[in-house]
């Protein structure tokens, strides 16, 4: 009696579906259907054939039950990696990997975006610039509401230190661009036209407020701004987001003009004058350069002898001098028909002397206690 054959099929990557007819009393194994289908193949255990989705063992027949009749089996290559394939030799700790993570890598920045932040963007909150907008004496932008408002919550930073109140702010006049931004840039210089986006120079005018480009100022050779003709000098020109030795250049400016301010201060007035007369009415004091306008010791003399004079004549006349005032009594006060002593014990001030008090409570007079 004749057995029946079982057909499967194999599916290889290097060749074409195939239809493989078993014998029953065949025993062919998968390694030996691997050897047949890769026989130029010499690392047999790269590959691996799978059924339904499933890995099987080399070691397993064809004729196993589990692999039915017109069954696919399906060879794969195996993906190396996974370990053993050097990236690790197992001789790190576990110190080397928490080592390799402590310390966060600072993400890349694009020098292009960074630049272009610092032309379109407050320098103090990061914020799109609106107008108002104020420029500092070393060329920083700011929206002028935020820098108010650091100021007046005092939350600017030490590197913006030397801003002290709104006459070290500059308020500036930006041209916005027609029709809207033009590659991110939302100004632009009124005379050329060139985008305020940090790829050209640009000057702000101190007088006037006015920004323009430096090939506008370059070209038109001009003493005046070009936009409002306010006449202007080389030391009213400040540069905007210049470089490190531009940015030398203003702040020796600026420490310069503090200098020059300070030197030039007006004293101030001494305190025993007042509109030119000294308090005590002796009329204007000359000020020799000596502390309080004194010339020397004679002087001191004849002003302490003459404000004496002045006090004894008006004691005389009875006016209060601004000296010691004297005591009040109340016997000094008694009617002209009443005893001096009877008037003055109705006041508890002529028998304080009497009682003795504490801080709760006050004692009987002596003898009545």
């Amino acid at each position: 009696m004749r057995t029946k054959t079982r057909q499967i099929f194999v599916q290889s990557p290097y060749s074409p579906l195939q239809t493989l007819t078993l014998d029953p009393e065949q025993t062919i194994n998968l390694r030996t259907l691997k050897l047949s289908l890769l026989p130029h193949i010499q690392n047999l255990s790269s590959f691996y054939f799978t059924l339904n989705g499933k890995p099987l063992y080399d070691s397993i027949n064809l004729s196993n039950p589990h692999i039915a009749p017109l069954s696919t089996l399906v060879l794969h290559s195996r993906i190396c990696g996974g370990g053993g394939d050097g990236g690790a030799t197992g001789a790190e700790s576990r110190d080397c990997y928490l080592n390799m993570y402590a310390e966060k890598k600072p993400d890349k920045v694009d020098p292009n975006e960074q630049r272009l932040s610092r032309w379109v963007n407050c320098s103090l909150s990061n914020e799109p610039l609106v107008q108002p907008c104020v420029i500092d004496r070393l060329g920083n932008l700011f929206n002028k509401e935020a820098l108010v408002e650091g100021l007046i919550g005092k939350k600017l930073p030490k590197e913006f230190g030397y801003i002290r109140g709104l006459k070290d702010m500059i308020n500036i006049k930006l041209e916005p661009i027609p029709g809207g931004e033009s590659n991110y840039a939302m100004f632009h210089c009124p005379i050329s036209g060139l985008e305020f986006n940090g790829t050209y120079k640009f000057f702000a005018l101190r007088n006037c407020g006015h920004v323009l480009s430096a090939k506008a100022l370059k070209e038109v050779k001009s003493s005046s701004c070009l936009v409002c003709y306010k006449e202007y000098q080389e030391c009213d020109k400040i540069v905007i987001n210049g470089t490190e030795e531009e940015v030398t250049v203003l702040r020796e400016r600026m420490e310069e003009e503090e200098r020059s301010k300070v030197k030039n201060k007006k004293p101030k007035k001494l305190k025993n004058e007042v509109n030119g007369e000294d308090n005590a009415g002796l009329g204007p004091v000359q000020s020799t350069g000596k502390k309080h306008g004194i010339d020397d010791v004679k002087s001191v003399e004849m002003i302490v002898g003459k404000v004496e004079g002045n006090r004894k004549a008006e004691k005389v006349k009875g006016v209060s001098t601004g000296g010691p005032v004297k005591k009040f009594k109340a016997g000094d006060m008694a009617p002209a028909n009443a005893n001096k002593e009877v008037y003055a014990s109705l006041f508890t001030s002529s028998n304080k002397s009497k009682f003795k008090e504490t801080y709760s409570c006050r004692s009987l007079p002596l003898g009545r206690n």
